[in-house]
Parts: structure tokens; C-alpha cells; sequence
């Protein structure tokens, strides 16, 4: 086999054994996992994924997967696209800095409804989801930032070809036919940020579209059918295609196999675009030092990095995605509520009159600070002026649940109550805690797929 940056990959995916991860890299899959169910089951409401579930049922596919959240059972492919757009739909699933993508909804959809297909070990779901995350986040890592800057969305472009490796793992193909998974996701590979500019509902679909399509690229690879062999970083591969030839290759195997990607991932305490969780965490804290009310402000200036700011800082909101991709709204949310959640970027509360008129008092701009600092880290700076003359200003370098302000396993566990609360799953919190805690002593996945699927309703 050639010596390609694709075969490096392929032969650490092909070669990955569940003994051979460090328990740091187990506990962080754990951490996944619950925040993935915490998202993917309380995202299984919204609009999209119901539409997406009620067009698969239709299609009659033989039941071997669970749709998480629901009493439903699909193909795995089908399985994997209704969970990757429901783990999404609420921009509250887990994300990598350096990578500005959300690995869980394409990842842990396409290796957990496989895994339930074949009937794979929870070991071999857990080194699964591991191997997906490392191709997911070193491929995106390579492409970014520029590949954002020119209209790429990261989640589903490296999604597909993480979710490809994750399922070669669980199929445990050879190297070379993990490279043709991972060559044959390369031609799958696609997702377009238009919808910063309209708030498009297809963005809570590329990470199901990147599971469901990772799945097919593995099952095809493992029936003989090649991708190409120099698929990332070839003559008209996926560098050249989508960068012109630019992006940092190197990122694509340096340090291979030393230290686990998925240690990396941080998690979201605010449902909403993480360029400028650090601005609302600056807010928040401004409000509560200062005892601030919506009345005493007269303007707010959120200074981020240009990616950040480039696209989420429109004061119009006409639609939940559009809310939840700007800053203004989110801090005009903050700084009324004291707090941000799901709730609050629902109709009722677009349409109140007193946050739309907080929402145009609230202007981005890029910080020449968080700009030198991205994207090694998502920092945002806040200048609050008040009407009584006083300026009230703070910068945050990382915002909660990354670097030095990590989400413990508490807040995590939180999460997925509030996440739960008010569904058929609202007592189970406790219960999936435990499960995934001790996954790796499992015999099957039952005990945990009983768990995330008993509800009847589509």
C-alpha cells in the first residue's frame, strides 16, 4: 500500500483495539456518549427530524437500528441520517476548537446504529467512535479555518470520512480496505454554509447526511468497490478540490496515535453557535457581578474572531436557525433572561418587541485579540455601555466546557437532565449515567439501546 497521508489513517483505523486505549480516552468516549443522548433525544422533537423520520418510515426498510428518542427501527443507513439530523437540531452537541466541526452527530450516529446492526461489542462501538473522531477532527483540523472562509461546512465535509473509519473499524476491514472507505467518503464529502444567510433547516441534516453516507462508503469498500488512494491530499483530491491546493496536510498524521482527538471535544452549555459562547459567558457575568437590567443598557459591542463574527452578526432573526447562528440575539437573550436555553430561541420569544429592540442595540466586530488568538482558541471580548456613562468590559479565552474551563462530569450529567426533562426519558437520566459509565463491561448494546428508544411516537 502506498505511504499517503489516507493510508496512515486507514492503517491506524484498521489496526485500533479497544485494549490498546488509554483510560483517558475511554472516559472521554463516555463523555461523549452522554452528551450525544443528552442532544439526540431532546433534538428528536424539533421539526426536522420528525419530517426526516416520517419520510424513512414510509420507505418500508427492514428494522435493524433504533431511532434514538422513539419507538421506531430502520435500516442502519436510515438510522444513522434520523439521529445525525436529531443530534443537530438544537446546536447543543459537543464540537472541536481547532476543527470548528460537531463530530458526535456524524460519528456516534453512524457507529452506534452499525454497531446495533451487526451486533458489535460495546468495546468495539467505543474503539469505533475513537477511530471516527480521530479522522474526523485531524481531516477538518487540516482544513481549517480556511476551508469555513470560502463556504465549507466542517461537520459534514470531515464528518463523512470519519463516519467512514468508524464503520471500517466496526467491520474490522483491512488497511487497504479502510483506505477505499475512506477514499470513497472523499467523493461523498459536501456541505455548503449558505445557511448562515437564510437560516436553512439543512444544516441540522450534514451531520445525519455525513452518518448515513459513512455507512455506505464502509459497506461498499468492504464488497470490493475502491476509492482512490491518495483521496485527502492527491493531485485532484480532496485539498485540491476544496482549497486549491492550500489547508496544513501535515495536520493530517503528525502525532498519530499519541494523544486521542476525542480527549479534545468540548461540550456546549448554551444551544447555540460556539463562536460566541465566550461573549454570552461574559455577558452572564457581567449582569450578575452588576446586577444589570435590559433598562440601564444603551448599546453592547461583542468583539470575536473574523470567523466568528463573519456571518453571525446579523440583528435579523426570522427563524429558530437564524437565532441561534447570532451573537446579537444570544446576548440580547443573556442579558434579559440571565440565562440561554432551547426555549428561548423559539418564535414566541423572537417576537417579543423588548429583545428585538436589545437585539439592535447589540453590534459585532472582529477583535484584533481573539483573532490572533483563533483557532487555537475561541475567545470573545464584551464592552457593555451603559446609559448612565460607565463602560463594563471583559474578555474570555475559553469559553465553558473547553481549555481551562471544562464541563465536569457533573455539569455533563445536568446537562442531559435538563435535556431530558419533559420527555417519556425524564426519570432516566440516572439510569443512562450508569449505563454508559460501565459500557465497557457490557456483554451487548441492549441495556442502553432499551433505554434511548422506548417511545412509540414518531
Amino acid at each position: 500500500m502506498r505511504d499517503t497521508s489516507t493510508a496512515r489513517l486507514a492503517s491506524y483505523v484498521a489496526e485500533l483495539r479497544f485494549d490498546k486505549l488509554d483510560e483517558a480516552t475511554v472516559l472521554a468516549t463516555k463523555r461523549v456518549l452522554i452528551d450525544y443522548l443528552a442532544c439526540v433525544i431532546s433534538g428528536s422533537a424539533m421539526p426536522t427530524p420528525q419530517i426526516v423520520r416520517t419520510y424513512l418510515a414510509e420507505r418500508g426498510e427492514r428494522p435493524r437500528a433504533q431511532v434514538l428518542g422513539t419507538g421506531l427501527r430502520m435500516s442502519a443507513c436510515s438510522a444513522a441520517l434520523a439521529n445525525g439530523a436529531a443530534a443537530h437540531s438544537l446546536d447543543f452537541d459537543d464540537g472541536h476548537t481547532r476543527a470548528s466541526a460537531h463530530p458526535a452527530g456524524a460519528i456516534v450516529s453512524a457507529a452506534l446504529a452499525y454497531a446495533e446492526e451487526v451486533d458489535a461489542s460495546p468495546r468495539d462501538l467505543v474503539t469505533a467512535i475513537v477511530a471516527g473522531y480521530e479522522v474526523m477532527l485531524r481531516v477538518a483540523s487540516a482544513m481549517h479555518p480556511l476551508s469555513a472562509s470560502v463556504g465549507w461546512h466542517n461537520t459534514a465535509v470531515g464528518g463523512v470520512i470519519g463516519s467512514a473509519a468508524s464503520v471500517a473499524s466496526l467491520a474490522r476491514l483491512d488497511p487497504d480496505a479502510t483506505r477505499d472507505a475512506i477514499g470513497l467518503a472523499t467523493s461523498f464529502a459536501g456541505g455548503l454554509r449558505e445557511y448562515l444567510d437564510d437560516g436553512a433547516e439543512v444544516k441540522r441534516l450534514h451531520p445525519g447526511k455525513a452518518a448515513r453516507d459513512g455507512i455506505l462508503c464502509a459497506d461498499l469498500a468492504k464488497r470490493g468497490i475502491t476509492g482512490a488512494v491518495d483521496a485527502l491530499e492527491g493531485r485532484h483530491g480532496l485539498f485540491s478540490a476544496m482549497l486549491h491546493g492550500k489547508g496544513e496536510p501535515a495536520a493530517l498524521t503528525h502525532g498519530l496515535g499519541e494523544n486521542a482527538a476525542i480527549e479534545q471535544v468540548y461540550f456546549k452549555p448554551y444551544p447555540c453557535c460556539r463562536h460566541f459562547h465566550s461573549a454570552i459567558e461574559a455577558v452572564l457575568g457581567l449582569r450578575a457581578e452588576n446586577e444589570l437590567t435590559p433598562e440601564q443598557i444603551d448599546t453592547v459591542s461583542v468583539g470575536l474572531y473574523a470567523v466568528g463574527a463573519k456571518g453571525h452578526d446579523s440583528q435579523r432573526v426570522r427563524n429558530f436557525l437564524e437565532a441561534q447562528m447570532s451573537a446579537p440575539y444570544a446576548i440580547a437573550v443573556a442579558l434579559w433572561y440571565g440565562k440561554v436555553v432551547p426555549d428561548h430561541f423559539a418564535e414566541p420569544v423572537r417576537d417579543n418587541p423588548q429583545i428585538a429592540a436589545l437585539v439592535r442595540r447589540v453590534e459585532v466586530f472582529v477583535d484584533e485579540e481573539c483573532e490572533e488568538l483563533y483557532p487555537k482558541r475561541r475567545s470573545g471580548s464584551i464592552v457593555i455601555r451603559l446609559k448612565d456613562g460607565r463602560n463594563l468590559s471583559r474578555l474570555i479565552l475559553d469559553p465553558k466546557g473547553e481549555g481551562d474551563n471544562p464541563m465536569t462530569n457533573g455539569d455533563l450529567y445536568q446537562k442531559l437532565t435538563g435535556c431530558l426533562s419533559g420527555t417519556d426519558f425524564a426519570d432516566d437520566a440516572p439510569a443512562i449515567v450508569e449505563t454508559v459509565n460501565g459500557i465497557e463491561s457490557l456483554d451487548t448494546l441492549d441495556a442502553l439501546l432499551h433505554l434511548v428508544g422506548k417511545d412509540p411516537s414518531l
